[in-house]
């Protein structure tokens, strides 16, 4: 029996965000741990990823457009860098989400690793094309590593609202 609940905006669209929001500024307090700082990953990813696969909505898109508006302004990066890279991954899920349906975790799991992928590439073009130089590839790596981690926040947040819009099943 599945723990679904109702899928009111702001307990799966809301509360997440609040969630990430407040993750991306924890980890982004300058620690260092034997000179090394942790890589900062990208917290609104498992999000674009869970929402297109729970249901399409017209709310998620807005979401992950403010989310990725957010981290360019807390990062400091060009505007609209992580909103697209965010939307861009979303529509990736979104387009794969048919077969998805009914697959494991892993294969979940693999599946949120290729749309990372395809949001750091991209990610990756974009600072290439705007700064004319081409950005650190290790550091891009380490992000990507931090950022795939995250996948069990993303199954959790489908676990609890996967079931609950039969519609779009």
């Amino acid at each position: 029996m599945s723990a679904a609940r109702g899928l009111q905006p702001w307990r799966w669209l809301g509360v997440p965000m609040l969630q990430a929001v407040v993750a991306t500024i924890l980890f982004g307090i300058p620690l260092r741990a034997f000179g090394w700082q942790l890589p900062q990953p990208i917290f609104p990813m498992a999000l674009a990823f869970a929402w297109a696969v729970i249901r399409p909505s017209i709310l998620a898109p807005f979401a992950i457009l403010i989310l990725g508006l957010l981290l360019d302004v807390y990062w400091g990066g060009p505007l609209g860098l992580w909103a697209l890279c965010l939307l861009i991954a979303y529509g990736v899920a979104l387009s794969g989400r048919s077969m998805m349906a009914g697959q494991s975790q892993a294969i979940l799991w693999a599946w949120y690793g290729l749309t990372t992928a395809t949001a750091m590439v991209a990610g990756y073009l974009f600072v290439m094309l705007d700064s004319r130089s081409s950005p650190g590839i290790v550091p891009m790596l380490w992000q990507f590593v931090a950022t795939i981690v995250l996948y069990p926040f993303a199954q959790r947040l489908i676990d609890l609202f996967e079931d609950a819009d039969v519609r779009f099943r």
